[in-house]
């Protein structure tokens, strides 16, 4: 026998109504919905994680021997400093010129993934451009 389900947008209605006056966080709804899985005895799903791509060796040459002779300084800069650090992407857009000491050959990342900061080292090569 099936019971029909209320909509999603309903329900959340119902709850935001009866959890209003609380005035709840997202750490206690969170909180809330783990104890009603448990209660409901609900399986989360979880999504297998694939393995990341590795290149082999050659590609890895090619591609490396395209960044160093790339004749656009800027973008050769930013490959550079994207491969010699291992920072993010979304770090690197972030990073002010305060935020590089030439002279100890670091950058300093500032709330990096998980609103961290941390001091990342350059080789020194990458200092002369």
């Amino acid at each position: 026998m099936l019971v029909e389900r209320t909509s999603p947008k309903k329900k959340a209605k119902e709850l935001a109504k009866y959890l209003r006056g609380e005035r709840p966080d997202y750490d206690y709804l969170k909180s809330v919905f783990r104890q009603r899985r448990n209660q409901l005895e609900v399986e989360v799903s979880r999504t297998p994680k694939k393995l990341p791509y590795v290149p082999m060796e050659n590609e890895l040459k090619s591609y490396c021997e395209k960044v160093w002779n790339l004749k656009n300084f800027p973008d050769m800069l930013i490959i550079k400093t994207l491969l010699y650090t291992g920072i993010r992407v979304s770090e690197l857009i972030n990073i002010k010129r305060i935020d590089i000491d030439f002279q100890q050959c670091q950058i300093r990342v500032n709330q990096g993934k998980g609103k961290k900061d941390r001091i990342v080292p350059f080789p020194f090569p990458l200092k002369r451009h």
